[in-house]
């Protein structure tokens, strides 16, 4: 487990840089195509929800056959059925073959991620569930995560919750897990899917409040929404030009011996370099191998 721990906590693994996840039915090789060539930072090939019981074993074929061949770039993640399924031994079979570059477990709680930890993956746990709200830092936790993703859909189903423009509904989720996530030292967490294909505008609203919640990636349904979730999570350069300016200030205080300098008539101490540092991080982000 050595090396996924010190996957999840070094900034230079390509899951740590992710901030488009495409989802797209593990079935389907002509949509899987399309996703891998849609400038997502990580397909997700999804053997759940997107696949009846009758295909599964067609999904899993498809779904080696596409993701086996080498890509330029995207990182690949395939999502499996659920411990508490009869499809689940298979799922975990084929990726442990496979060995894609995470595996994705719906309704995540430790118990659930626990039981992927055997194929020494790393994991993209989705909470979208209560008990799984309620868990999510233990779930964190667990050395085989690197991210957890807000599953929207259906924990909005089980607390019938509904769905707003400002997304209030879902607020307390969104900033309990990017505590939960920070608590336990893993990368920021992936928002919800927009559900809305031919809405751009409230697509990039909804990833600018999450981005301001704290949030660094978003989950998407379709390849027209990567460019403007991978733009809203990319650091704009005004943003990184005062984050190298804070960086520059900072450096030259140390020089002199002092702890803290004036920039632009704010202070610079060591909680603006940390966020200038993390956005310095963001903005060279480089494409997922």
């Amino acid at each position: 487990m050595s090396d996924i721990v010190s996957a999840r906590l070094t900034t230079s693994s390509p899951l740590t840089s992710l901030r488009s996840l495409l989802f797209a039915p593990g079935g389907d090789e002509r949509k899987l195509l399309r996703a891998a060539a849609s400038g997502a930072d990580a397909i997700i090939a999804d053997l759940e929800d997107s696949v009846a019981a009758a295909g599964k074993a067609d999904a899993r074929e498809i779904t080696r056959r596409v993701l086996a061949e080498p890509s330029s770039r995207g990182a690949r993640l395939v999502r499996v059925n659920g411990a508490d399924t009869s499809h689940h031994a298979d799922d975990v079979a084929l990726v442990a073959d496979l060995r894609p570059d995470a595996v994705v477990v719906p309704k995540a709680t430790p118990d659930a991620v626990d039981a992927l930890a055997e194929t020494g993956l790393p994991v993209l746990a989705i909470v979208e569930t209560a008990v799984g709200v309620r868990l999510a830092f233990e779930t964190a936790s667990r050395p085989h995560v690197f991210a957890l993703l807000i599953g929207a859909v259906d924990l909005g189903a089980e607390l019938g919750l509904e769905p707003r423009p400002d997304g209030l509904e879902i607020q307390y989720v969104r900033s309990k897990l990017v505590v939960d996530s920070a608590a336990a030292g893993i990368r920021s967490p992936f928002d919800v899917v927009h559900v809305k294909i031919d809405d751009p505008d409230g697509l990039a609203e909804q990833a600018r409040l999450a981005r301001a919640l704290g949030l660094r990636g978003k989950a998407c349904i379709h390849p027209s929404q990567v460019a403007i979730v991978n733009a809203v999570f990319t650091p704009p350069a005004a943003e990184v030009e005062w984050a190298r300016r804070v960086l520059d200030a900072a450096a030259a205080a140390a020089d002199g011996g002092r702890g803290a300098v004036g920039l632009d008539g704010a202070m610079v101490d060591a909680a603006v370099v940390l966020r200038a540092q993390r956005i310095i991080g963001e903005s060279e982000r480089g494409e997922p191998s």
